[in-house]
């Protein structure tokens, strides 16, 4: 992949030893410790056009998570080894390894779930946090409008596998474009996409992204489950940002839904699709200047 555009000229790269192996992340500028995590389909450039600006504010650390990007592929069967729980601690680790052990963390899709994860597991860890474009697993209609495809991707393997092996890079903009509010990939970077489409061009990330929707549908949605029942909440102040175009009106919000597990919860709509950062990135600067 080295011939894949490089879209943070001027930060730094690092390959942190964390539970899942080696994690890769970029990061720049100075002041107070963010963490940027993204989502299904994505890697650390989903926030190209957001890292740089807030590096002016902040100490920006944008990393892949395991499985995605450039970061390790820890073998991993029903999901064993892709529960938030775990992709939490490889968060942990990178901050610590870069000096702080205690920072605001803005996770998008899959991101925010291993946001919101870290938050109940590691009280105290987060100053702030930020949930983009997600819903908890915590029921038969969680993960957006998207419930058809973390379905399919959460089947025993090699089901689900075999079929993405067929047309991965057209399994890929089919979600994208679906995800978005025009239903095309014209948001998203072309050098962007060339990153994304690169991951699942491995069949090993192909697995571990499969692995991910199957830790979903068991282990983190138990979890929620278990946290729910013993009164536990997020306790640090928490931000809901969501695409208006991806969540019905009539259905419930991202606010509502993680409210139920947020102590101090705000949130808003948004003029975009589920994929918000890269669709509307000056919203979201906005939101979280006011927010962070």
């Amino acid at each position: 992949m080295s011939d894949l555009a490089e879209l943070y000229p001027d930060f730094a790269s690092h390959w942190i030893d964390a539970p899942a192996g080696q994690i890769f992340a970029r990061s720049k500028g100075e002041g107070a410790p963010l963490l940027l995590l993204h989502g299904f389909g994505e890697t650390n450039v989903v926030w190209s056009h957001i890292a740089p600006q807030l590096a002016r504010r902040f100490f920006v650390v944008a990393m892949d998570l395991r499985g995605y990007g450039w970061s390790a592929v820890p073998d991993s069967e029903n999901g064993a080894a892709y529960a938030k729980r775990a992709m939490a601690e490889d968060a942990v680790a990178v901050m610590e390894a870069l000096g702080h052990a205690q920072f605001a963390l803005v996770g998008h899709d899959r991101g925010a779930l291993v946001g919101a994860r870290l938050a109940l597991d590691h009280v105290g860890r987060l100053s702030k946090l930020v949930l983009i474009d997600a819903l908890p697993f915590d029921d038969e209609g969680a993960d957006l409008q998207r419930v058809g495809r973390a379905r399919f991707l959460s089947f025993s393997a090699p089901q689900p596998e075999n079929l993405l092996a067929l047309d991965p890079a057209g399994f890929l903009d089919d979600a994208l474009k679906s995800a978005t509010k025009s239903k095309t990939l014209a948001a998203i970077d072309v050098r962007a996409l060339a990153h994304y489409r690169a991951g699942f061009a491995d069949p090993l990330r192909l697995h571990a992204v499969c692995e991910d929707y199957r830790a979903g549908m068991s282990e983190d949605r138990e979890a929620l489950r278990r946290d729910l029942a013993a009164g536990r909440k997020i306790l640090a102040p928490t931000l809901a940002l969501w695409g208006e175009a991806a969540f019905p009106a009539e259905a419930q919000s991202p606010l509502e839904a993680w409210s139920v597990y947020a102590a101090d919860i705000r949130g808003q709509a948004l003029d975009s699709g589920a994929r918000s950062p890269e669709e509307a990135p000056q919203a979201v600067l906005a939101a979280l200047d006011a927010f962070l």
